[in-house]
């Protein structure tokens, strides 16, 4: 019992900085990544919603973080944050490649 935390202490670090690179790392990369996404989304470009709605951006409101996209049904307003960035990214490759 007389070293108990001394021996303990450096597992502790490791799950640390295990901790640190296996999540909150990846994660703080994908935030990044998606408001970089959200920040340059611009008129035209061919998006998915997170709820599978294929869409054109028609508008962007910067006031509210909202845009207007337009399906095949009419025009909705989103919030951009509603927008998926994997799907979007897999459409415009699939698009760029026909």
């Amino acid at each position: 019992m007389q070293g108990g935390f001394s021996e303990q202490l450096p597992f502790l670090l490791l799950m640390l900085v295990v901790f640190f690179f296996f999540i909150i790392l990846p994660q703080t990369r994908r935030q990044k990544k998606e408001k970089n996404f959200m920040n340059n989304l611009k008129k035209g470009d061919r998006i998915i919603t997170k709820s599978g709605i294929h869409a054109k951006v028609v508008e962007l409101n910067d006031k509210d973080n909202t845009c207007t996209i337009e399906t095949q049904a009419g025009k909705l307003k989103v919030e951009r944050s509603s927008i998926s960035l994997e799907m979007s990214a897999k459409l415009t490759k699939s698009l760029s490649k026909k």
